[in-house]
């Protein structure tokens, strides 16, 4: 009797979307959409990006919003790896990069401990589409030789865990709701009150803003204005003040 054929395998992509414009989806990214069979989007992929799936492609969207999670990280993986393991393929869509606070090293080992087989195609991270609306660079020979990257939310203690170093540029993901943590935080670690604070809100789409401030009361003067939304990167270079006539038109100092 001739034994039946193994069932399929499928395969999992990590795929980066990007800060949000469409344009800055690598070539790699847009044909693993247009050839997969279900896609788990986050709820910071940008319309735009959306549109790119092929009608008739199966989506979920699996975001995450505070205090309102019907997607825990848990159920994702599970929904993830059944139907990888059925043989579809299955694209995990994050903004940003997939390793940078993407939950991308539990996916991993999910899809590892099955057997299957993934991949990471990486996406611009925010601190990198923060810096070129900025029109500036994040490490500058002399200035900032480090480029640390953080989240502004800590599990341990819910506020920023870094401090800020001279010849380094601390960029801060998920700060919107920690501002006078941030502040407080960086100030008492010795930080320099008059570092300029580069805020970039919604960074490479059409309803990014760009704000101004000093560390030294940035909490204040940041937190009360409209256009100050999430998702927003932060951007501090130690002991360096920006030269505000280098940055884009649509910069407003605050």
């Amino acid at each position: 009797m001739t034994a039946p054929f193994p069932p399929p395998r499928g395969r999992i992509s990590l795929v980066g979307a990007g800060p949000g414009a469409a344009d800055l989806l690598t070539l790699r990214a847009l044909r693993c959409l247009q050839q997969a069979d279900l896609i788990l989007y986050d709820r910071l992929v940008t319309e735009d990006i959306l549109a790119l799936i092929p009608a008739a492609t199966r989506r979920i969207a699996v975001g995450k919003e505070v205090g309102a999670n019907a997607w825990p990280q848990s159920r994702i993986t599970a929904l993830m790896l059944a139907e990888a393991v059925s043989g579809a393929h299955v694209v995990r869509l994050k903004s940003g990069d997939p390793t940078i606070f993407g939950r991308a090293s539990e996916e991993i080992a999910g899809a590892r401990t099955l057997g299957l087989a993934v991949e990471i195609i990486p996406g611009i991270t925010a601190a990198s589409a923060a810096a070129a609306s900025l029109c500036r660079s994040l490490t500058t020979r002399g200035v900032a030789q480090r480029l640390v990257i953080a989240t502004a939310t800590d599990e341990a203690d819910g506020a920023v865990p870094e401090t800020l170093a001279p010849g380094t540029t601390l960029a801060l993901y998920m700060a919107t709701r920690k501002l006078a943590e941030i502040e407080a935080t960086l100030l008492a670690r010795g930080a320099d009150p008059q570092t300029e604070v580069a805020a970039v809100c919604h960074a490479s789409q059409s309803c990014e803003t760009i704000h101004l401030a000093p560390l030294k009361g940035m909490a204040a003067l940041l937190s009360g204005k409209p256009d100050f939304t999430h998702p927003c990167v932060l951007i501090l270079t130690a002991g360096v003040l920006s030269q505000t006539a280098a940055l884009p038109a649509v910069a407003a100092a605050v």
